[in-house]
């Protein structure tokens, strides 16, 4: 079993766990670009207790061969539950799981409604013993991902830490953002940097991170053991290439052109059909537009790409594209 300072000591540049994006296929590419550790899509507890073989369940659980051991992330309320799913989870993946993550963070309303996410923060003693039986349930670290606080004045990321740490916690992750900001406003690096000073189990920063340079100024100015990067890599996974070549050589390599994002859409697209077919084309579209922004004509791409149903569609598009570039 690898420890959790093994894993950064590897790499330290993550692709943090975000809904309908961390896909097999996308968190393959980032893998094969210089991503570290790659997390899955968060987990419902409450999900796998009551449907563990539901189609979007097997789905998120299907790893990509380049990426093993991955990390899993659940979330929920129910300490027992959460403890008996990730128990099971390892049972079942063996070494394909790196490690339990726990989400402690997500903001939105209907997880936090139900005390799950974000709003463990206001139940530390829940989350304490949340923590310590999946920790005891499972022979693998047992992480967890929070936010700066609720809001600005329920601020207590520090605190937190202590506790998730003393509950079991091999390592924790912190967004710089209140639960009340949701992805708005600017993340604080400096609670993260606070974390840091107040707990002795590694610590990996998160918010605002869209560059290599990025990378290197929220180790660099929180002392964070790793970096988890999120929406940076959304038609970005070189995000992680130009990284490592500046963390490690201090070079900065050249960005993609225009093409070779329009090229990494299409073999993305076809890695996610290949993965669970036709459907996908409609949760491909927002990575098109991803990877096209700020690019000559994206918006006539955007707008094209709403209307595409089947996989040649979208490939003619994206062809019809690079042609169009190639004119320029």
């Amino acid at each position: 079993m690898l420890s959790v300072a093994d894993i950064l000591a590897a790499n330290n540049v993550l692709l943090a766990p975000m809904a309908g994006v961390t896909e097999a296929p996308f968190r393959g590419i980032c893998k094969k670009m210089g991503a570290g550790l790659t997390y899955t899509e968060m987990l419902s507890a409450k999900g796998l207790h009551y449907n563990p073989d539901s189609r979007g369940t097997r789905a998120i659980l299907t790893f990509s061969e380049y990426e093993t051991p991955c990390a899993v992330q659940i979330f929920g309320s129910d300490p027992e539950m959460m403890a008996q799913q990730a128990a099971k989870l390892v049972a079942k993946h063996g070494a394909d799981i790196a490690l339990i993550d726990i989400n402690m963070g997500c903001p939105v309303t209907k997880v936090v409604g139900k005390g799950e996410g974000s709003a463990l923060m206001r139940t530390p003693d829940l989350a304490a013993r949340i923590v310590h039986e999946v920790a005891l349930s499972v022979p693998i670290p047992v992480t967890v991902k929070f936010r700066k606080g609720w809001d600005e004045d329920e601020v207590n990321a520090v605190e937190f830490a202590q506790t998730m740490e003393a509950a079991g916690a091999a390592a924790i992750a912190v967004h710089g953002r209140t639960r009340e900001q949701f992805y708005h406003g600017k993340a604080d690096w400096t609670v993260i940097a606070q974390v840091k000073a107040a707990v002795s189990v590694p610590v990996i920063g998160s918010g605002d991170v869209f560059s290599a340079d990025d990378v290197v100024g929220i180790l660099e100015r929180t002392g964070a053991d790793g970096v988890m990067v999120a929406r940076g890599a959304q038609g970005n996974p070189w995000i992680f290439r130009e990284a490592r070549a500046l963390l490690d050589s201090g070079v900065r390599l050249d960005p993609p052109t225009v093409q070779e994002r329009v090229e990494m859409a299409r073999q993305h697209a076809r890695a996610l059909v290949a993965f669970s077919g036709e459907r996908s084309v409609g949760r491909m579209r927002k990575h098109v537009a991803w990877y096209v922004a700020g690019a000559p004509g994206a918006s006539h791409v955007r707008g094209r790409v709403n209307n595409c149903t089947t996989p040649d569609e979208l490939d003619a598009l994206l062809v019809e594209y690079l042609e169009y570039l190639e004119s320029l």
